[in-house]
């Protein structure tokens, strides 16, 4: 669909406007033209993609238009089911996950997506409490689940199978298996400044730790070529697809101002569900990073943003400052530079797989580029 923001007419924005008032978000839709995209109506998008943890633009691209249509199911207004040609994926979807994830059923996470794994732990779940393992959650199962939900609440066995599966794969990089994912590419070249741009920077840099990774008998991945791009849906596909450890999305900032500046890292997190070793993971890339360039500390955050959530493995986002800074432009255009954020990267990795007995202090581990 064609975005929608402020000035956009049409029946397109009279949906967007009833889904935000049955939401709530909108209180009178009577105010204005039904079908105009005026200030209230991007002042409640905003809430809505703040709320759920995504770019808070104020403009309904095809990531909010599905968000949107997703949050107004819930559990139990419609049959659930694995279907192949079109997943099915809503709120309800998500409630689902949460439930089952807490009653211990590995479905990697809560993502609002009907898939097979879903299908698989919906159906261990009917077989164990006596039910058609159909894989269909109707009458029956929510009645099952709603009368388990009141002994078993609070419950986050994925956080500790997640943990479990790290410290069982042993803390040699040996036979990892890792994706790295240069943000943007092809007619998209994300941040833009002169002749600068994003995408490449993210695919030399993605080189450089690649060739690192490989070095150590890491398998690694690349989700795009030199000049080709694709979507983030199509990245985390691919990603599971390989049956990956982890995936580390590369990407570069820009801002209207020359002011911000700095390192941001994202992981997986979203009010009902977050990915434990994500979050590990984000907190090593952003203090290793720090502490060998010395750039502004811009935190570690928790999104719901498509690779993210849709990948089944540990992924992170790491946002490596902002080409429309004269600070961080410097940095980022020095290829020693981009050597030690590789690095810095690499030890990231290193670190996450290591006991804590032997995790040695930020900053001070050096990896051989050799093995």
């Amino acid at each position: 669909m064609q975005p929608l923001r402020r000035g956009s007419t049409g029946s397109a924005v009279s949906d967007v406007r009833r889904m935000l008032a049955r939401l709530g978000l909108l209180d009178n839709t009577s105010v204005v033209s039904a079908d105009e995209y005026d200030e209230a109506t991007e002042a409640a998008v905003r809430h809505f993609q703040q709320r759920r943890d995504m770019y808070v633009s104020g403009i309904v691209d095809d990531e909010t238009y599905n968000a949107l249509l997703g949050a107004h199911w819930k559990l139990g207004d419609r049959l659930l089911a694995h279907e192949p040609a079109q997943l099915m994926t809503g709120d309800d979807v998500q409630d689902l996950q949460t439930q089952l994830l807490e009653l211990g059923y590995d479905l990697a996470r809560a993502d609002g997506v009907f898939g097979a794994r879903t299908a698989e732990g919906l159906r261990a779940f009917q077989r164990e409490y006596g039910l058609a393992a159909d894989g269909v959650c109707g009458p029956m199962t929510l009645r099952a689940l709603r009368q388990l939900g009141r002994r078993v609440a609070g419950g986050r066995p994925q956080w500790l199978r997640e943990m479990a599966l790290v410290a069982a794969s042993g803390p040699s990089l040996l036979g990892k298996r890792i994706v790295i994912d240069p943000g943007h590419g092809g007619e998209d070249r994300g941040t833009v400044y002169g002749d600068i741009d994003e995408a490449t920077l993210t695919w030399d840099l993605a080189t450089r730790l690649e060739g690192r990774l490989k070095a150590l008998g890491v398998q690694t991945w690349l989700t795009r070529g030199p000049s080709n791009g694709r979507t983030d849906e199509e990245r985390a596909r691919l990603a599971n697809d390989w049956a990956a450890d982890l995936v580390l999305s590369l990407h570069v900032d820009g801002f209207a101002s020359p002011r911000p500046n700095g390192v941001a890292v994202y992981y997986y997190g979203a009010a009902e569900s977050s990915s434990t070793i994500g979050e590990r993971l984000a907190d090593l890339v952003s203090r290793e990073l720090v502490a060998r360039t010395g750039m502004t500390n811009g935190r570690i955050q928790g999104k719901s943003w498509p690779l993210l959530r849709l990948t089944r493995m540990p992924s992170v986002r790491v946002e490596l400052g902002y080409l429309t800074s004269p600070i961080d432009r410097a940095r980022l255009t020095d290829a020693l530079f981009r050597d030690i954020v590789a690095e810095g990267l690499l030890v990231a990795v290193q670190r996450l797989y290591l006991p804590a007995v032997d995790d040695p202090p930020t900053g001070v581990m050096r990896i051989p580029a050799t093995a």
